[in-house]
């Protein structure tokens, strides 16, 4: 196939190969580098001798956050909250964009709704009213009040609605021919053709969940509630000595701001990386084939 290709192809075709390689040594060498300072001792990283390896190589930094046990009581929060976090998001978010791709014959408001939702993308009612809404709900300090405020991500409904539209319409006659209802066609036959999709949104709440600290600082009255990132940015960054017993402050002095940081950053990371394999392959097609149509 290769050999038929003429000169300017084959030119284009290296050419694009190596300035894509490039760009992606240029996005890989960034994180080498804040691994090997992970892993590097607080005195070479602040002098800034570390590159890409490790110098005078340490795990102290994630010794420190490791050995605690209000470390894994954060994770444990963290995992509850990815998992009924995503569970409410996946539910709605595919209960919403049902209906909404209909055609403006069979479901007449459908254009109001789409506002409705569109409109919460370009306006917020500010912290205050979140805070007080949460507050006067019932649900603070609690798993809720971190899964709830943001129990519908209308940029995922958009995406999975346009995809929902671009699905024959003859598979969905098909059904209601058969008998089927409208409950028994989404999750027999829309949901099961929709995988690409699915595993994008479902991407995009796990890494939305996983990496979101802000609301966990506001809602959660005690630090034994943090998910692990408010609480890793309340002692690693902040460096907040209230959560660090006397024990630790050992620890904490051998471990500079360069290479706590570093830790986190992976630690944080590791999971979505671990997760990020099995779902790329669906990543593309879902969320080029869920974008705007007409």
């Amino acid at each position: 196939m290769v050999e038929q290709l003429g000169f300017g192809r084959r030119l284009f075709l290296g050419v694009n190969y190596a300035v894509l390689a490039a760009l992606a040594l240029l996005c890989l060498l960034p994180l080498i580098h804040v691994l090997a300072i992970s892993f590097s001792s607080s005195q070479a990283a602040t002098a800034g001798l570390v590159k890409l390896w490790p110098v005078e190589f340490t795990v102290s930094s994630y010794e420190f956050v490791l050995a605690k046990p209000a470390f894994t009581q954060s994770i444990g929060v963290s995992l509850q909250r990815v998992l009924l976090g995503v569970l409410v998001n996946m539910l709605l978010t595919v209960l919403i964009a049902y209906p909404l791709a209909k055609e403006a014959k069979k479901f007449p408001y459908r254009t109001a709704y789409v506002w409705f939702f569109v409109i919460t993308m370009l306006f917020h009612g500010g912290l205050i009213p979140l805070y007080m809404t949460v507050k006067y709900t019932g649900i603070m300090n609690t798993l809720w009040a971190l899964v709830l405020p943001n129990a519908v991500p209308v940029f995922n409904v958009v995406l999975l609605l346009n995809f929902f539209r671009g699905l024959p319409k003859e598979l969905e006659e098909a059904a209601f021919m058969d008998g089927a209802g409208h409950w028994t066609t989404l999750w027999r036959v829309m949901v099961p053709l929709s995988a690409p999709a699915l595993a994008t949104i479902t991407l995009f709440a796990t890494v939305g969940h996983w990496n979101a600290w802000f609301d966990g600082l506001i809602f959660m009255n005690s630090p034994d509630n943090y998910p692990l990132q408010s609480y890793l940015q309340t002692v690693v960054i902040n460096r907040d000595l209230s959560l660090v017993s006397s024990s630790d402050l050992k620890a904490l002095a051998e471990v500079s701001d360069r290479t706590a940081k570093a830790a986190q950053i992976f630690l944080g990371a590791l999971p979505i990386l671990l997760v990020y394999p099995f779902l790329q392959r669906f990543f593309m097609k879902g969320i080029v084939l869920g974008s705007v149509k007409e």
